[in-house]
């Protein structure tokens, strides 16, 4: 049985973690498998959003630690290097937007690949924890990056020291995620925000996301110059002649994603 399950279907590729007997924990093979899908539905023309779930309960409980004490396992250097990290990469560098549909428990490396993505909804039963001081190592996976930035630089500290599990409502209020969802609703609506995604000029969300990588890292007048740079860019494409075509017209804009 595949560890990813992956379907596009209305222009969304559905990408499903898929060891839910291991909590979708993640093994090389399924580090691996997720990089190949991402790619793929990076460069399929077809896919204008890409959206990640879990099956059965979790979201991810990160990596799975049988893996990690395996002598004849890939060993920690490998698992940062050639699993967690370019799954990050990726994720922050794909020209479609990313939705983390969170379904269950996201733990370790599971929460911080989830709080990476560019829109991040979840369950009202799920959760999220840092749960790595309490074996003895550091959050990984971008999460020294990310969460500081998302909901503060103390807040971040403590729930990274402590181990706290935060609940989805106190995620959202705390602005680690966008919104919660009722369980019952939970798919329909976060598959119905893809879909919105997805209907978008998906050129102009790319350079918005990286727009927002730049800003990242740096000051005020080198952001103007970015912002000028992808603006340049929206505008000559044929979703923005769309959009303002649509707006004079007073009807909705079709966009293709050109």
């Amino acid at each position: 049985m595949s560890s990813i399950l992956f379907e596009i279907k209305n222009n969304i590729a559905f990408i499903t973690f898929n060891r839910p007997g291991k909590f979708n924990s993640f093994n090389r093979e399924m580090a691996l498998s997720l990089q190949e899908q991402l790619k793929e539905a990076d460069s399929n023309k077809e896919v204008r959003c890409i959206y990640i779930t879990g099956a059965g309960k979790a979201f991810s409980a990160g990596q799975d630690l049988a893996e990690v004490v395996d002598i004849n396992g890939p060993g920690m250097d490998k698992i940062l290097a050639e699993h967690f990290n370019p799954i990050v990469s990726l994720i922050r560098n794909l020209a479609k937007p990313v939705v983390a549909a969170v379904n269950g428990v996201a733990a370790g490396a599971g929460a911080n690949i989830a709080c990476c993505c560019d829109v991040v909804v979840a369950a009202k039963s799920s959760s999220f924890i840092q749960a790595f001081s309490k074996i003895g190592l550091i959050p990984d996976s971008s999460g020294t990056f990310f969460l500081p930035r998302l909901i503060g630089f103390q807040k971040a500290s403590a729930l990274m020291m402590l181990g706290d599990k935060v609940s989805a409502a106190e995620a959202e209020k705390m602005g680690m995620i966008y919104k919660v969802f009722a369980d019952e609703v939970f798919a329909e609506e976060s598959i119905k925000l893809a879909a919105t995604l997805a209907s978008m000029p998906t050129k102009a969300l790319y350079f918005i996301k990286q727009a927002l990588n730049n800003s990242l890292t740096q000051n005020l007048e080198q952001q103007l110059k970015t912002e000028d740079e992808y603006q340049q860019k929206a505008a000559a494409t044929d979703d923005f002649k769309e959009g303002v075509q649509a707006f004079l017209e007073k009807r909705t804009p079709v966009f293709k994603g050109e």
